[in-house]
This record gives structure tokens, sequence and C-alpha cells, in this order.
């Protein structure tokens, strides 16, 4: 349900498409492909699938959640950590077949990780491009493949070659004069020169893109009222530290012995405290309802407090009331401060408690009548379950 729930929120978010490039398109074939692949190779784990893999961790029937998972942008998937980058990578390469404008302008952003290389080689291709729009009168235009700005620039990035390709670029050999021997050109073919707005809009398409990236999928739960409600088995997705983690626990460990060597204040206590949150990637968290009953989703430790806001305004069947949530002790979160929940101490997990605004239940009690009893929406009060 959450994975469906997330996908149709993906879909009503996207704009609307302006050509045979959208992103709907892409995400319906990519998603055709893929379980046609998954019904031939019989994988249940393929690309295509939208479901959540059994949890296989020792112990796991007594898990919080089973693991952190991800939703493919393309194709809706459910994926675990370690298949994010290859499915990703996967359904790019499907969608060649279909759309390669598309998808080579989503592989150069996504498959080349340094960012400013990537900006530098996309300007570079869109200077080519105007070049073209600003002088139509060249009866041909070419790229020198050996030129120094092209070899530094755009040679070095991945997808760039399928993308001059698939705009209506042919590599051809053209002898030089006063040279022994011939270059190779990228020459642009009289169809794409009759068709300058096609060219401009590739070049809209080229700049505006992003990378790829799957998304966090909240794994949203529904529990009902229950003890057990503060307690927190989280599996090991929760703890693991990537290379850039370790390395930096490394360095706050040889931070400690300079430290231990003077007294330290209250304010660097509380420094520390926080350096100490920053730790975790992930966190669980929970929002106990006037009821008792339990709505339950993961987050990035990094994500704002209003994010965990909208979380549960998706969830409520009268989501235009106003209300509170509060952390432990009575501490007020609001929804308009820019906290992250790791400065909030909400990390690797915690325990929140839903309130209705406090002047709007006033007002409806004034009025003679009572808040609705039914908080949830009907579709997640139907698969609620046991903690």
């Amino acid at each position: 349900m959450a994975a469906a729930a997330a996908l149709a929120r993906l879909e009503q978010k996207q704009p609307r498409a302006r050509g045979p490039t959208s992103q709907d398109s892409i995400r319906n074939q990519v998603r055709k492909e893929l379980r046609a692949e998954a019904a031939v190779s019989g994988d249940p784990e393929a690309p295509g699938s939208n479901t959540a893999p059994e949890p296989k961790e020792e112990g796991s029937a007594h898990l919080a959640v089973p693991g952190v998972y991800f939703t493919c942008p393309l194709t809706g998937a459910i994926l675990r950590k370690d298949q994010r980058d290859a499915r990703i990578r996967e359904a790019i390469l499907m969608h060649f077949s279909t759309d390669p404008v598309a998808a080579s302008i989503m592989k150069i952003h996504t498959f080349n990780k340094d960012r400013d290389r990537v900006k530098l080689g996309v300007d570079t291709i869109a200077k080519y491009l105007d070049n073209i729009h600003l002088h139509p009168e060249e009866e041909k235009y070419k790229i020198k493949v050996q030129n120094k700005v092209f070899q530094e620039r755009i040679h070095c990035l991945e997808g760039t070659h399928e993308f001059f390709e698939a705009i209506g670029f042919q590599k051809v050999l053209l002898p030089i004069p006063d040279q022994e021997g011939p270059e190779e050109f990228y020459v642009l073919s009289e169809a794409a020169l009759a068709q300058p707005q096609s060219l401009e809009w590739h070049k809209e398409q080229l700049l505006s893109a992003e990378p790829v990236r799957a998304t966090l999928a909240r794994q949203r739960r529904v529990f009902r009222p229950s003890t057990l409600a503060s307690q927190f088995d989280l599996p090991a997705d929760f703890f693991n530290l990537t290379a850039e983690e370790i390395k930096r626990e490394q360095r706050l460990r040889s931070e400690a012995v300079e430290r231990l060597s003077v007294l330290r204040t209250k304010a660097m206590r509380e420094r520390e405290e926080q350096r100490e949150m920053r730790k975790y990637t992930y966190t669980l968290l929970r929002v106990r309802l006037p009821d008792g009953c339990l709505l339950q989703g993961t987050f990035y430790a990094r994500e704002r407090v209003a994010a965990l806001y909208g979380f549960v305004r998706e969830a409520l069947q009268n989501d235009w009331l106003p209300f509170e949530l509060l952390a432990s002790g009575g501490q007020k979160l609001s929804e308009d401060e820019n906290l992250a929940f790791n400065e909030c101490g909400l990390v690797p997990s915690a325990l929140l408690t839903f309130s209705w605004d406090a002047a709007v239940l006033e007002d409806i009690r004034a009025a003679g009548t009572q808040p609705d009893t039914s908080i949830l929406k009907p579709e997640l009060l139907s698969a609620i379950e046991k903690l």
C-alpha cells in the first residue's frame, strides 16, 4: 500500500508533459518491459516488482520495520539499499529502445557522479546547439571529436555520445586539408537541421534534467493501540555506516583524546550530543493518535519536521484541520521550524503524540459538535496491524 501511495503521489506531482519524452511514458514503458523480463526469468525480485522483498534478517519477524527500502521513480519498483543503483541503471538502459533522447539525458545526469563535470559538459553541449540555432545558414554543422574541449568536457561523460546520435548527429571520417589521414567528426544530419525547434527542445531537456534517484519508501503502517508503542527493534539498515560516515567516526575518535584533556562546557557537551545524532542516516517515527492507534513511517534523519507533518496529513480523513505533534516530554514540534529530525533528537527512532489544535477544538465544541472519532482514512484502517 505504501508503494502504491508513493507512486500515486509521484505521478500527481509530475508536470504536464510537453512531448513524447514525458516521465509518464517513461514509467509506463519501462514498467511493461521489466515485467515482461521478470515473467521470462521468473525472478521474484525483478526490477518491475513493486513489493518489498521478504526480510531475511535473523529475528526479522519482531523487527519494527523489515529494513530500509526505496522506490524507483521510473518503474515504481521497491528496492533494497544495495539494489538502487543497479536497478535504476537497468531501467534507464532499457528505455533506449523507446526514447533514446530521454534515456541518454538520464544517463548523462545519473551515471556521472561528478556534478561539476556534468554541468560543464552539459553547458558545452548547449553552446554547440546554440551555434546551430544562431547560424542555420551553415551548410553542414560538424564537431571535431578529437577537439581538446570536446575530449576534456564531453567525451569523458557517459551518455554524451548516445545523446549526439539520438538528436541527429552522425559520426563520420572527413579529410583534413594538408593532413595525411582523415579525422572523426560529428555531423548533423539534414533531417535534424530541418527541425531547429526539436534541437532547441532537446537542449532545454538536457539543461533542466536532474539525476534519477531512488526515493526513500516511507513504508507507512498503522498499528492498533499498544503498550509496546515506544519499543523499537530496528534492523541493521538503520545503523550501517557508509565509508564516508566511517571516516567521520574515525575523525571524531581522534578528537576525543583532545576533548578529554580540557574541561567541557555545557555548550561543548550539547555540540557533542548533536554530533552523535548525526551518525544516523534514517529514523523510524511513530505518531500516537488520539484514539491510541499508531502511524509509522521511515524518514531520512536529515529531513525536516515539515516532512513528518505532510506524512501525517496525507493519512488523515480530515486533512484540512490543523494539528500539533509533540515529542517526548511535551516538546512541541513546529511545522514551520527548519529543523531536521537529528537536530531534534528524533533518531534513530521516536514516538510522538498527535493532538488537534486546541483553538479549533474549542470552536468545534462551541458549535455543538464533536471531532470525528475516525481520524485516519478508511483504506488505512482496513490494513491496521497488531504491534
